[in-house]
């Protein structure tokens, strides 16, 4: 049987079930979270706790899910990790997944994906990024902080029908050195994975961010939003033609009935909250 991948500590570490909330099981408090949770990152793996432990390397927000139902027992929670790519000039990088895969598809989200049994997390972070994007960071050119923890599961909600996948979600802030136009220049995205790329400054990103599930429009607006953002698509020939990509689809939310409208991921929304937070706005 595959190791555990997400570990809560109480006393020793215990692996979580796929039926199971690790919200819940840490004792999170009533409400909407997010929740400070004492983490270890360590190779292929996740340990968590509510209170301090030896080996904690941050104290990083955990989001929850929505409430679940029924479902397997005899599977665990898997692990991913997001690379929120800063550029020199406070932009960051979103990419479009393809309609053709299976989770989550034509959402917006940072680069990410699932961390191998043997890998550091920042290193599968970056291996997701280059796999996405084609982009590589030379070293000594970027630094990173985990931003935050994010738990999710697909379908987001049970009205789609029952989960078939949960993970905890490690958001990493990657800051790079070079500029927007310096990185764009590298981007070979990959036409299986994505289907379109932009970069998003802080304005738009905390118009964004301020979008809830559940809600028919966003709060705190800026005045001065823009109609449109500029994104690049790709083509079936394997070219890229601009794209005006309308701001009111960014500002969507999840629906209450399946549907694969493009929008911005709620868990993305959140790293969007917790990077505006680091960039002290």
């Amino acid at each position: 049987m595959a190791a555990a991948r997400v570990l809560l500590l109480s006393g020793r570490p215990e692996s979580v079930s796929f039926a199971q909330s690790v919200c819940g099981l840490l004792g999170v408090g009533p409400g909407l979270g997010p929740w400070p949770t004492y983490c270890g990152l360590k190779r292929g793996q996740l340990v968590l706790s509510d209170r301090p432990f030896q080996g904690a390397s941050a104290r990083l927000p955990l989001q929850p899910r929505a409430p679940g139902a029924e479902l397997p027992t005899n599977r665990g929670v898997d692990l991913a990790v997001a690379v929120v790519l800063q550029s020199s000039d406070q932009t960051v990088l979103l990419t479009r997944r393809t309609r053709t895969l299976n989770v989550s598809p034509n959402l917006w989200v940072p680069p990410g994906g699932h961390v191998e049994p043997d890998e550091e997390l920042l290193d599968g972070g970056l291996r997701e990024l280059w796999e996405e994007s084609g982009l590589q960071l030379p070293q000594g050119q970027f630094f990173w902080v985990p931003l935050g923890l994010w738990e999710s599961a697909y379908p987001p909600r049970l009205s789609w029908g029952l989960p078939k996948y949960h993970h905890i979600i490690l958001y990493l802030l990657v800051i790079s050195q070079e500029s927007q136009q310096q990185l764009q220049a590298r981007i070979q995205p990959n036409p299986r994975e994505v289907n379109a790329l932009m970069w998003l400054g802080p304005d738009v990103a905390a118009a964004v961010a301020a979008t809830e599930d559940g809600t028919e429009t966003p709060r705190h607006l800026p005045q001065d939003l823009p109609p449109s953002v500029l994104a690049v698509e790709l083509e079936e020939n394997g070219g890229a033609r601009p794209l005006v990509l309308p701001t009111s689809t960014l500002l969507r939310t999840t629906p209450a009935t399946a549907d694969s409208k493009e929008r911005v991921s709620t868990g993305t929304k959140f790293a969007l909250r917790l990077w505006l937070q680091h960039l002290g706005r």
